[in-house]
């Protein structure tokens, strides 16, 4: 055991070590090898298969099989190619990370950050770190941060995080969302990712496209409880880098109903997914949580 853990480490480091000698290539190089190893790991990698065939059917019993599959492997070629492109947010400079990920709604967000507490919310796109580290050059914010059981990779990953302006990562415990409103009151801009099945505990059954989805009411609460405006933070995956679309403060919101918020938070997301099927993190167990009485999906 304790050689397979050593030799997990080594391997570890020098994948670390041959991404981070990749911050000095051209965006089309890093795209044609992610795409040449996601031809290898789509068979090698055959449960993450699995789980986003199996969400691909769910959400979208409408396409094709063939559809399906083919949105799959574009998930799996954009999450290679978002996994080399850490070389830059890792190691590139503050300019080489602004001239991959530019922005759209930056002033306005500037100006919101100015004035009022900001809610942040970057559902999981591919691309999300490298919209969320980019961000961290505008303005000094706070995200949750959930630690790796890689200890290289926990450190590679949150080093990259901490790069510029010295955001403050809020480790996932029980305690976590006193942290985070603690940051908020602060002002901070808070980046969270709301999409993910954290269990049925403290969630809400919300349909997303069409499923009963386990899904924390968190973002309707947190901006009622604080006054903060909440916003898109999509971070859309491009031949030349990354774009990170920064909406208007959405209209109406919270309520007083943090079920119909949350719902509405669904739905909206359903419409930027629409945009770019093969660009959402479709390999996470979303529907892992199901409704009493019904079976596992997976």
């Amino acid at each position: 055991m304790a050689k397979k853990s050593a030799l997990n480490l080594l391997i570890s480091k020098t994948c670390v070590a041959l991404v981070n000698g990749m911050s000095g290539w051209k965006q089309t190089s890093r795209t044609r090898l992610a795409n040449f190893l996601a031809s290898v790991t789509w068979y090698v990698l055959a449960r993450r298969r699995k789980i986003a065939l199996t969400n691909l059917r769910l959400c979208f019993p409408e396409w094709s099989e063939q559809k399906r599959v083919e949105t799959a492997k574009g998930v799996f070629r954009n999450l290679i190619r978002a996994a080399l492109d850490h070389s830059v947010l890792a190691k590139g400079t503050e300019a080489q990370v602004l001239e991959m990920v530019k922005f759209e709604g930056k002033e306005q967000f500037e100006e919101l950050c100015k004035t009022d507490k900001v809610i942040i919310v970057a559902p999981h796109f591919v691309g999300l770190d490298a919209g969320g580290i980019a961000m961290n050059t505008i303005v000094r914010g706070a995200s949750l941060y959930q630690t790796q059981s890689n200890p290289v990779w926990d450190k590679w990953a949150f080093d990259a995080r901490k790069r510029f302006s010295d955001p403050v990562l809020i480790p996932k415990s029980n305690s976590a969302m006193k942290e985070v409103i603690r940051a908020l009151r602060a002002s901070l801009p808070f980046y969270y990712l709301p999409d993910m099945d954290h269990g049925a505990r403290n969630s809400v059954f919300v349909p997303f496209f069409g499923v009963q989805a386990a899904t924390l009411p968190m973002v309707s609460k947190l901006a009622k409880l604080t006054g903060a405006k909440v916003i898109w933070g999509i971070a859309e995956t491009t031949p030349e880098g990354y774009v990170m679309h920064l909406s208007k403060p959405l209209e109406n919101f919270p309520t007083s109903d943090a079920t119909a918020d949350t719902l509405r938070l669904n739905q909206e997301l359903e419409q930027f997914i629409l945009k770019h099927p093969d660009q959402y993190l479709w390999t996470h167990r979303r529907f892992k949580t199901r409704p009493e009485g019904e079976p596992s999906v997976y």
